[in-house]
């Protein structure tokens, strides 16, 4: 059987359909049961050759917009982008080299936000690069502390 690509047949039913194979209702509860896993992985995992990760996000937004829950979406992307650049946590020494890997990580964070939160995302960004948290920082969830702070609920 030959690959397919991302982008040929139904999306959303592929996508679905893989999620209800691994026993969840939505692509919400797949992801939840699996935080801070990047969403390529995400993607892999649910179809190596015929899912991306750009797909997964889409479905995720999808979700959240019904539910209201954009905001909590945006941090959980953030958690998911950070743990991938960053598995040990916040950098201890914040370097030039380690200053452009942080930048590098929440551009990737801003080019899944949705237009309705940029601006929020950018002052956050900005807040992060500022005032980094402690060295050893891992968010393993939307919920971390320091996330909803800088984040709050809010629905815009």
């Amino acid at each position: 059987m030959s690959a397919r690509h991302p982008w040929a047949g139904d999306v959303r039913a592929r996508l679905y359909e893989r999620v209800r194979e691994r026993g969840y209702d939505t692509l919400t509860a797949f992801a939840e049961a699996r935080p801070a896993v990047p969403l390529h992985r995400l993607a892999d995992e649910l179809g190596e050759d015929d899912v991306a990760a750009v797909q997964v996000f889409s479905g995720l937004l999808a979700e959240a917009e019904q539910r209201r829950q954009v905001t909590r979406l945006v941090r959980d992307v953030l958690v998911r982008e950070l743990s991938d650049d960053f598995p040990d946590g916040w950098p201890t020494v914040m370097d030039d080299g380690t200053r452009m890997d942080v930048a590098i990580a929440l551009g990737r964070w801003s080019g899944y936000t949705p237009e309705t939160h940029q601006e929020r995302v950018d002052q956050a960004s900005d807040a992060l690069l500022a005032a980094p948290p402690p060295p050893g920082w891992r968010p393993l969830g939307p919920d971390d502390e320091l996330l909803r702070t800088l984040l709050p609920d809010e629905e815009v």
